[in-house]
């Protein structure tokens, strides 16, 4: 009997052991599959940050004009190129009315034809251009994306306005080549 008690008493630390074990393999598993499911989720986003950055240097963005500039009335400009191969993006806010166009480089010169002509001053002349698509007037604000320069070296953006203006601007481009030759634009 003693042994049978003895033999019992081994079992039961035995059992005890076993379970013991059983808890700490269930805690050791728990605790591998939250790794695993973080390790699956930083995965997830180190792949899209791949991808992320593989579209960003296929088309990356640069910031081409930040830097206030003043015009000092009707009679004054602010011009710039918008380069070829590259999405345009016009962000511009003034201290007062101002009036900003995209134009080809042919209605620039026939701009300044008009205001040495005499039929109008630079405010005028810059924003009334036969078929000028992208002109705002009078306005405070310009926020636009340009297209047309992706495949097309020919076209400046043109801010003037009718009294003393601080134009605050926020221009930026991406790279967004054409996929095709274009020809004349």
């Amino acid at each position: 009997m003693i042994v049978t008690l003895g033999g019992l008493g081994l079992l039961y630390q035995d059992d005890v052991s076993w379970q013991r074990q059983a808890g700490d393999l269930s805690r050791q598993n728990a605790s591998l599959s939250d790794q695993l499911r973080i390790t699956r989720t930083d995965y997830t986003s180190a792949q899209q940050t791949i991808q992320d950055l593989r579209t960003q240097a296929l088309h990356p963005s640069l910031g081409i004009w930040n830097v206030q500039q003043r015009i000092d009335g009707p009679d004054f400009y602010l011009a710039g190129g918008v380069p070829d191969t590259f999405t345009y993006h016009l962000r511009a806010t003034s201290s007062g009315p101002m009036s900003v166009s995209i134009l080809t480089f042919e209605q620039f010169a026939a701009a300044v034809d008009c205001v040495h002509q005499g039929t109008g001053n630079t405010n005028y002349c810059m924003h009334h251009q036969p078929h000028t698509a992208n002109t705002w007037l009078n306005v405070t604000t310009v926020d636009f994306d340009f297209h047309l320069a992706e495949g097309c070296a020919n076209y400046m953006a043109v801010f003037t306005a009718g009294s003393a203006v601080t134009v605050t601007p926020n221009v930026s481009v991406t790279y967004n080549p054409a996929p095709t030759f274009t020809g004349d634009c």
